[in-house]
């Protein structure tokens, strides 16, 4: 079983570097990285007199900004790959040769979602490493936590994808990538709304946040992703009304809220498990 799930696995990376997406994906990225690193280097310019202490607190929000859209085009790419792996080599009927052998649909289904976590996380790495790179060369900033907020940046990559497999098993490849990426962006919005509402001590659009994030986890890893990046003297500067900002955040993530993203991809992918068991070939 562990064999066949590697086979599938780095099939399923093979085949991810053949799609359109994937150069799409390469060039936003690459796009990204270019403007990100000239904005960078415009900050002395553009804040003259600025102190070290406030050129560093600048450059972690702004890089919290730019580490949005590298996580925002994670999520369209493992999203847009997750339901045309899946799906589409059922519709198509490449997986029925597996399956012949015998292979049983879920050992297909972990070897693919392995494949997508290596490519997720694998770019998150190389790319976010290179943003990192990038603000370290142009302002001289380290974040204080780069590891940590890395490794959760390819965790919201890899929830999302989990949803897009499970989508994928009852609704069309594309159809699928866009509820997804959709479902992140409303999770986000949310966010930023409950975190909003808790510096005004509104409980009830606090709970707003609260629970989209227990729903879907990618904006609460996001949280601790900012967290993780920014310097320590933001929080100082905005002891309050952390909310007026969606780049700055007041949490790291804890050890429960870890765990229960970990026991949601298991939820979903059992979910994903099940019904493509249930699917008819």
């Amino acid at each position: 079983m562990i064999k066949v799930i590697g086979v599938i696995a780095a099939l399923t990376l093979k085949e991810a570097a053949r799609r359109r997406v994937l150069r799409a994906l390469a060039a936003l990225t690459v796009v990204l990285l270019a403007l990100s690193a000239w904005g960078f280097s415009r900050i002395d310019a553009e804040f003259d007199g600025l102190t070290t202490g406030e050129a560093r607190m600048v450059a972690s929000i702004v890089l919290n900004l730019v580490m949005f859209g590298l996580s925002l085009i994670a999520a369209l790419g493992t999203a847009f790959l997750a339901g045309p792996t899946l799906s589409g080599e059922f519709e198509s009927g490449i997986s029925l040769a597996m399956l012949a052998r015998p292979v049983r649909r879920g050992w297909i289904l972990l070897g693919k979602w392995l494949g997508l976590v290596v490519f997720g996380s694998g770019f998150v790495a190389v790319a976010g490493l290179a943003q990192l790179i990038i603000v370290k060369v142009t302002v001289g900033y380290w974040p204080p936590h780069p590891i940590t907020g890395l490794a959760l940046l390819a965790g919201q990559a890899t929830v999302l994808l989990t949803l897009g497999l499970l989508l994928s098993t009852v609704v069309s490849p594309m159809a699928s990538g866009v509820v997804a990426v959709g479902l992140f962006g409303a999770t986000w919005i949310a966010g930023v709304v409950g975190t909003v509402g808790e510096d005004l001590g509104n409980e009830s659009v606090a709970r707003v946040g609260t629970v989209s994030r227990a729903l879907l986890p990618t904006d609460g890893l996001w949280q601790g992703t900012m967290n993780a990046f920014q310097d320590p003297s933001v929080m100082t500067q905005f002891t309050s009304g952390a909310g007026a900002s969606p780049f700055i955040s007041a949490n790291s993530v804890t050890i429960a809220y870890l765990g229960w993203s970990t026991v949601w991809i298991a939820l979903i992918l059992g979910l994903a498990g099940v019904a493509l068991g249930r699917r008819d070939l």
